[in-house]
């Protein structure tokens, strides 16, 4: 059940989560691989839910930043497109 690296920049990598974190090379490279699984897992799982769901976060953080106060009407539109 052993794994061979033959890249050399995932065998440093690997090394140096290891060493970053005190842990064996097997640790690191476990804990590496159930993080990555537990996140396409929750990604999965949003995924489910019905869209106006998924947009519904996006459109709260909008909501919160609040209004600017400026209008945008003609007039701010056709200042864009002045030379």
């Amino acid at each position: 059940m052993a794994f061979h690296v033959r890249d050399h920049e995932t065998d440093e990598l690997v090394r140096r989560l290891a060493a970053r974190e005190g842990k064996t090379l097997t640790e690191s490279i476990k804990l590496a691989a159930l993080d990555r699984l537990k996140l396409l897992e929750r990604e999965a799982e949003a995924d489910k839910r019905p869209f106006r769901e998924k947009i519904r976060d996006i459109q709260d953080r909008v909501a919160a930043r609040g209004k600017t106060g400026l209008k945008a009407d003609k007039a701010f539109y056709d200042s864009l497109y002045e030379d």
